[in-house]
Order: structure tokens, then sequence, then C-alpha cells
């Protein structure tokens, strides 16, 4: 695909998971807490791990209308990271996806029962899924919910706090992304192949899918923070320059800008490595080249 059919591809898969999600919360509640919940799950987003998601069961061959709930449940579990992220105990923000965060929007109480709420709801989708669809939804379901909790990103959040860049190697900060940003993603990538009961037991499949998503991960943060460091807020939608500001420790303050910018291609070629792989193994991997591609040239 050129620049402009990826740009439409992501178009068209952003589309079909907001119109899902349109139908998550009301749209005029009552209640302050859904208000906020709604407003910062709808105010913006690339929906890149959702559509990611929707792409690998495109290529496995999955029913968009089984897939969407976990894709949308993800993409919720995403948003209430951000808005407990953005909150003044963590990292302060005021501004995310260009819009006031949820506190700054809603106050600091709201803002938290909103977290809450997409969290809680975002697993009772998960939850009905494995009641409707049985057990390979239940083994999706669970692997998703691992991928957020203390083995995956909460776990990296709670390692990232209290890490600042003169006292972190460079291997533990690989660990910390790899939970706290890479989780995620790979829980995008897996969830259609622990869902299908058509490829399930494709143990070489699992491994390629598995490396790819490694490598993919580690690039998008390693991107994220070349963009801290090179971009600015009208651009990125958010604040810049902050964990520079605070010590935090990223790639760029412990390895700095070359070395990341290496490593960042290095991790681009392991990741399309990968896909080829997989592409050998019998499947179209078009869509993922092409979202790599897409990741690899964004801006924000």
């Amino acid at each position: 695909m050129n620049n402009s059919e990826t740009k439409q591809m992501m178009s068209q898969y952003r589309d079909a998971i907001e119109s899902y999600l349109e139908g998550v919360f009301p749209e005029n509640s009552e209640d302050a807490t859904v208000r906020a919940a709604r407003y910062s799950l709808m105010v913006g987003g690339k929906r890149i791990r959702p559509a990611l998601m929707l792409m690998v069961a495109d290529m496995l061959g999955a029913e968009r209308e089984f897939i969407m709930p976990f894709a949308a449940a993800l993409e919720m579990i995403h948003t209430y990271s951000l808005i407990h992220d953005d909150l003044p105990c963590m990292d302060n923000d005021e501004l995310r996806r260009g819009m006031p965060t949820c506190h700054i929007r809603y106050g600091e109480a709201t803002a938290l029962l909103a977290g809450d709420l997409l969290l809680n709801s975002a697993y009772e989708i998960l939850l009905e899924q494995a009641i409707t669809h049985g057990s390979y939804a239940a083994l999706a379901g669970r692997f998703m919910a691992k991928s957020a909790g203390g083995v995956g990103m909460i776990g990296g959040q709670s390692l990232d706090i209290s890490s600042f860049s003169g006292s972190v190697t460079l291997e533990r900060l690989e660990e910390i992304q790899r939970k706290k940003t890479g989780a995620l993603l790979t829980a995008a990538i897996l969830t259609p192949f622990y869902a299908s009961d058509n490829h399930h037991s494709n143990k070489e499949l699992c491994v390629a899918l598995t490396d790819y998503a490694s490598h993919l991960g580690l690039s998008f943060q390693i991107k994220d923070d070349i963009l801290d460091v090179e971009s600015s807020p009208e651009v990125l939608g958010k604040s810049i320059g902050k964990d520079a500001a605070c010590d935090k420790a990223t790639f760029v303050t412990v390895c700095g800008i070359e070395s990341s910018q290496k490593r960042l291609s290095e991790e681009y070629d392991a990741a399309y490595n990968a896909l080829n792989s997989i592409k050998n193994l019998g499947f179209d991997n078009e869509l993922l080249l092409s979202f790599t591609d897409y990741l690899r040239g964004r801006t924000n």
C-alpha cells in the first residue's frame, strides 16, 4: 500500500471502532462519572490498539462481529490508563489528545471514578464474550486482563514511577516499557490468536506474532520518547519534555538521541522480519506491513 492507501485503511478501521464505542456510554447521562468516561473515550485518538487487533483478526479470518468487543474493551482499558496517568498524583498533565485532560474538565475525583468505570466496563464486555462464546473467548479475555494487570501495564507503570534516568539500566528500562507500553500492544496482536479455534494450536504462528509484538512495542515507545524531545504540544496533542525535566528514565535520557534513533531502526527491522515469518506460514501480512510503516512514519 502507498501512504494514501494506508491512511484510508486506518481511517476505515478507526470509523468502525468509534461506531462501536459510541454505544458504550449514553451521550447525555445525568451521571458526571459516565459523562467523564465518555468524554475521555470519544474525545479523539488514533485507535492504534483496537485497529491493530482488527487487522490481526482480519488476517486470521476471524469474524468482525466477534472480535470488535475485544477491540473496544482494549481501547477502554487504554483510555482508563491515560486518565489515571494524567492525574496530579501521577504525571500531572493538563492536555491529552489536544483537549483538556479528564481531571481538568471534570475534577480529580470524577476523573478517578471515570477511569474505574472504563476498566470495569471493559471487563464486563470481556466476561459477556466468555459467557456467549465459550472457552476460547475466555482465554482471550484472560490474556487481555493479564496484559493490563500486575505482570503487564500496571506492573510497568509501578516500575516507571520510581525510575529515574541516572539509576536505570537499559535492561531495566526495556523491562519497564515492555510492560507499560508493550503489554497492551501485545494484547492487540495475540488476543485474536487466542480467541480463534482455527489457529490456536499453531505454535509457529504464536511465536511469530509474539516476536512481532515485542519489537513493535519497543519501537512504539522509543518513537514516543524521541517525539517527546523533537516534536511540539501542537503536533503531539499533549505536553512535551516533562520526562526529561523530571529526570524520568526514557530511551533518550538513558541512551541519548542518536543511540535511540539507531535502536528504533533496529526494532523496526526486527518487526519486519517477524512479519516475513508470518507470511512464510501462509498468512497475508500486507495489512500489518502497512500498519508498521504507518507507525514508523507517525509524527504524533
